[in-house]
């Protein structure tokens, strides 16, 4: 899964984001409000969605569940996901992300991400409809958005079973055409994903990451190898 995860002040995913694009946080937890890219109108943007998705059909924002990750083995087929995953797919950054492994001392959280390069991970984006707000109300539209995941098996020394799925920038043009149908999107991100798992690697980093009230570039410190 990806519950948590980075973006550093040096995050650059040429051709989609630049540093003056995002706002540094060092441990970005579901409900915050994230940045991503998609295609609307013909035009790519920046823009900030809530992280937990909200389906069209919720009648408020305090409605669960509002999954912060869409498996990829579903994603176009399930009810909740499948509009979106048809019309409205986006790349959202990262320089890396969270997952935890347990140990007999607690949860022990390990940083993951690619030695080269930033994250652009694929995910799906939808608009709600706030029924207490009038026509007129331009904050009447909610974006929500959910990050898409694969099998994580595939990458060397995993951590977790469920990992990101991410693209390569080769992918980034067709991933947000709005013209590319369900199957060439599914075999694109399959294809994409499996390449940057076997890039990544990890390390060990403090337990203060587990608390989302702990922040800053500390958090990113390798944990000391225990001595011999």
């Amino acid at each position: 899964m990806c519950g948590r995860f980075v973006v550093n002040e040096r995050l650059t995913l040429p051709g989609l984001f630049e540093p003056d694009d995002l706002t540094p946080n060092y441990n970005v937890a579901p409900t915050t409000p994230i940045a991503l890219a998609r295609q609307r109108h013909g035009t790519r943007e920046i823009t900030r969605a809530h992280w937990g998705f909200v389906p069209p059909w919720a009648t408020s924002m305090k409605q669960r569940p509002q999954p912060i990750n869409a498996r990829i083995e579903t994603v176009s087929s399930s009810g909740m996901f499948r509009k979106a995953f048809a019309s409205g797919r986006c790349i959202i950054p990262a320089s890396g992300y969270y997952e935890w492994t347990i140990t007999e001392t607690g949860k022990q959280p390990h940083y993951i991400f690619d030695p080269d390069n930033a994250l652009a991970m694929a995910g799906i984006v939808t608009a709600w409809r706030d029924p207490a707000k009038t026509e007129d109300d331009e904050t009447r539209w909610v974006l929500s958005t959910a990050i898409i995941t694969r099998d994580a098996h595939v990458a060397p020394g995993e951590v977790h079973d469920r990992m990101p799925a991410c693209l390569t920038p080769d992918a980034y043009h067709d991933w947000l055409s709005p013209e590319l149908d369900t199957a060439s999107a599914l075999a694109i991100l399959d294809r994409e994903s499996l390449e940057v798992a076997h890039r990544l690697t990890h390390y060990e980093v403090s337990r203060d990451v587990n608390s989302v009230r702990n922040n800053g570039p500390q958090l990113l410190r390798p944990l000391p190898a225990d001595p011999a």
